[in-house]
């Protein structure tokens, strides 16, 4: 059974992953953020541990993303489109960190 629901989420078997993916990847292009800027501290402790442990100018550069993304939206804009180039959403800075965290609390 829990092969045929990997099969629905699995961008690469899924036409509708595919897309929902892609429309996610342009969404966070527009405001320069990262997926993992998604993740809410103050609702998830592990991700709040998992950000205490990082290094503080990853942590700053996190806040920057989420000032300027906020910014954008408050003025109803986007980044230009070079820097819109230049952004890669989906690469983590989190997601070995927040494993630690979670091996650690299990």
């Amino acid at each position: 059974m829990a092969l045929i629901l990997q099969s629905f989420i699995e961008p690469r078997k899924n036409w509708f992953a595919r897309q929902h993916m892609k429309a996610i990847f342009t969404h966070l292009r527009y405001y320069g953020l990262r997926y993992a800027n998604l993740y809410d501290p103050y609702y998830d402790l592990d991700v709040k541990g998992a950000l205490n442990r990082l290094p503080r100018d990853i942590v700053d550069t996190c806040s920057q993303r989420l000032k300027r993304a906020m910014d954008l939206s408050k003025k109803h804009g986007h980044l230009p489109e070079d820097l819109q180039a230049m952004q890669t959403p989906f690469r983590s800075y989190l997601q070995e960190m927040l494993a630690l965290v979670n091996r650690e609390r299990a």
